[in-house]
């Protein structure tokens, strides 16, 4: 048995050709698109004049309201407002709100009252709170949520230039016990490394809702939501296919930034959420659907092919020093690029998550109801 056994067209031959190019693509994935990411700095931060609007859309969110208004209201900045659009609740979220207001001033309020006509999403609510804003940049984050420092809106904003008028961020799960957990934070760390390297490389394809920031200009220049008014989902991600483009979009990962969500705590509750967010994924400009399944496909053809050859005497050793090989700078890249995400905890680990986030993907999505969905 020779280490590198001789190349022949015949079927092992043709398998081994088929395994290497889908390593290669995965190296190259991984080294234009990651890499490039891992070495980008964040701007430092500079005196930012300019006054900003934040937007917060909720709906019977009074607990959350409650406990995470005032981080959202305390940030230092100079000059902003923070407005909360009421989206028909009926629990006592008005009255925390207008609680609020005697000791924030620059807290406004908008309600929207019941109307059995409209169903529930976000893109009504947040389109008239984008409509009432004073001010041009705007910052949007949900009630569920909470930033991680008071100099979140410094370091998004921060970003903005002549060029840049769209602005995404980094919005992490809460770090908790259990699988579960790890899963979450690995999956959405993986897919905020994805959007983030992307954008940076010119092909900006997505943000989450809960930690982006543009322009009004920006938001009226593609008629907002028109496009999609119809579908429940995509005031982030279908706004991001609209309104982006190759120079326009900066990125944002700077610890101090991130905006921390509550995770889902059962797996049925987290394949839901996820198959919401799946149904705008058949909405994406061709080219952004090649290129992001251009990675899993190939993923797919490197393993089969990989067990193909593992089966052969002469092929196993050599294919198995690639694949190892490829695991390796992946664990090593991305280990570093979750470190830099703060998610640190599940380096050691990084194999066995892709692997199993490989697996689970796919099975939510292809399970995924293309219809719209009454949810934000």
């Amino acid at each position: 048995m020779y280490l590198i056994p001789e190349i022949s067209f015949d079927f092992i031959g043709i398998v081994f050709l088929v395994f290497c190019a889908a390593l290669f693509i995965q190296i190259l994935y991984l080294l234009i698109f990651y890499v490039r990411l891992l070495l980008y700095k964040p701007k430092p931060v500079e005196d930012v004049s300019f006054p900003v609007t934040i937007i917060v859309c909720a709906r019977n969110e009074e607990d959350n309201l409650f406990h995470y208004l005032p981080k959202i209201l305390e940030q230092d900045y100079p000059e902003f407002e923070v407005i909360v659009v009421n989206d028909q609740s009926v629990d006592d979220s008005r009255h925390i709100i207008k609680a609020y207001q005697k000791s924030y001033p620059h807290l406004k309020l908008i309600e929207l009252e019941k109307n059995k006509h409209r169903k529930f999403g976000k893109k009504v609510p947040l389109t008239i709170g984008i409509k009432g804003a004073k001010y041009e940049h705007l910052l949007m984050i949900d009630a569920d949520c909470y930033p991680s420092s008071n100099k979140w809106l410094q370091h998004i904003v921060n970003n903005y230039s002549e060029k840049k008028e769209i602005v995404i961020g980094y919005g992490p799960y809460k770090k908790e016990k259990g699988l579960l957990n790890k899963m979450i934070r690995f999956d959405t760390t993986s897919i905020a490394m994805t959007y983030m390297s992307f954008a940076r490389t010119g092909r900006p394809y997505m943000a989450v809702g809960r930690n982006m920031s543009y322009t009004k200009s920006t938001f009226f220049g593609v008629d907002g939501f028109k496009k999609h008014y119809h579908i429940q989902s995509g005031d982030d991600d279908l706004f991001i296919q609209d309104a982006a483009n190759r120079k326009n979009v900066a990125v944002e990962t700077n610890p101090e930034s991130f905006v921390y969500s509550i995770p889902q705590k059962t797996w049925r509750a987290w394949f839901k959420q996820k198959q919401r967010h799946f149904t705008t994924a058949p909405k994406y400009r061709l080219i952004n659907k090649l290129f992001l399944g251009i990675f899993p496909m190939s993923m797919v053809f490197m393993l089969i092919s990989f067990f193909i050859l593992l089966l052969n005497y002469e092929w196993w050793l050599f294919a198995t020093a690639l694949l190892v090989l490829r695991f390796v700078l992946y664990w090593i890249i991305n280990g570093l690029l979750f470190k830099k995400f703060k998610s640190g905890d599940l380096i050691a680990f990084y194999p066995f998550f892709e692997l199993l986030h490989f697996i689970l993907m796919p099975f939510i999505y292809y399970s995924t109801e293309r219809t719209e969905t009454s949810k934000w």
